[in-house]
């Protein structure tokens, strides 16, 4: 649906197209609030890079913090072409990564050897599964946004089709695995913030490593979303060159993201989720609105036609 919608307007950038599917007033306000949900991201990342390298690889903190800072300015220096690139070999990784893993686990281990647990549900948790659904699904959606706008320029509109119905096809038996893997090691996964990092330890603790790698180069790809969209926002809005935007970009995220994780995670991802919603429905609005005028138009062709 983005897109097809990003062809249909020829769009590509993010900001053209929230002014495309919100108009130009509320196009700018939401563009405003995105760029500082796009810069806090950065922190954010830098801040998840530390935590991995800190809680799970016994590492310092700062180490893991500047060398996704390294990481991010060295694939983003090229600008758009670096970004793609990055994606087009780090995804693959990250994926064949996370196949090994969650596929070995779903598939081939043997559950006879688990220990038994006990694990009390809050009540809490359930009600609210719902929302923070609905709340995550739009987060990534908006960060998805600002990343996949910019293939328009590079794919045709077939192409770009093609590659979303494979890409959810691929996701989809992902899920699974991954569900079938979490599923063996039930109740004991509840008591874990990254379950799938406990089922791999469970396999051997090179498994562990390989998934700790895949987590990681998670946060390195979304960490590349948020500096480039913020830092090309950022050279559009002041006149200065996209490489000084970068730097600048990453650069100032770094106070922010010596920050603990968690509690960045807490006050910023359910905000930026409210605000995926909002851009979610103004897209599917807009689409639908694009479908329906194309259908008419088709009608009164097929109801014209024979009369000529």
């Amino acid at each position: 649906m983005l897109l097809n919608l990003a062809h249909r307007a020829q769009v590509s950038n993010y900001q053209s197209l929230l002014t495309y599917i919100l108009g130009e007033k509320l196009g700018i306000v939401v563009d405003f609030l995105l760029a500082i949900f796009l810069f806090l991201g950065i922190s954010t990342m830098l801040s998840a890079s530390g935590a991995v390298f800190y809680e799970h690889l016994y590492l310092p903190k700062t180490i893991g913090i500047f060398l996704a800072y390294l990481l991010v300015g060295f694939f983003l220096l090229s600008g758009k072409k670096g970004m793609i690139y990055s994606y087009n070999f780090l995804v693959p990784v990250k994926l064949i990564l996370f196949l090994l893993v969650s596929g070995y686990a779903a598939l081939f281990f043997d559950r006879t050897y688990l220990e038994m647990n006990t694990v009390v549900i809050s009540s809490h948790n359930i009600r609210s599964w719902g929302i923070a659904s609905l709340l995550y699904v739009a987060y990534n959606f908006a960060l998805a946004m600002v990343v996949l706008i910019e293939y328009q320029s590079v794919t045709a509109r077939r192409d770009g089709v093609i590659g979303a119905v494979w890409g959810g096809i691929i996701l989809g038996i992902l899920v699974m695995l991954n569900y079938t893997a979490m599923f063996k090691f039930l109740p004991a996964v509840l008591e874990y913030e990254v379950p799938m990092l406990y089922v791999a330890g469970k396999i051997s603790i090179p498994a562990k490593l390989v998934y700790t790698l895949m987590l990681w180069l998670g946060i390195i790809t979304t960490a590349i979303a948020y500096t480039y969209g913020f830092a090309q926002r950022l050279s559009n809005f002041t006149g200065l060159k996209y490489g000084l935007c970068l730097i600048m970009s990453i650069t100032l995220a770094l106070p922010l993201g010596m920050q603990d994780f968690s509690i960045l995670v807490g006050r910023i991802y359910p905000v930026f989720g409210i605000l995926g919603v909002f851009i979610l429905a103004g897209l599917i609005g807009k689409s639908a609105q694009d479908i329906g005028k194309e259908i008419y138009y088709n009608i009164g062709q097929l109801w014209n036609a024979p009369r000529r």
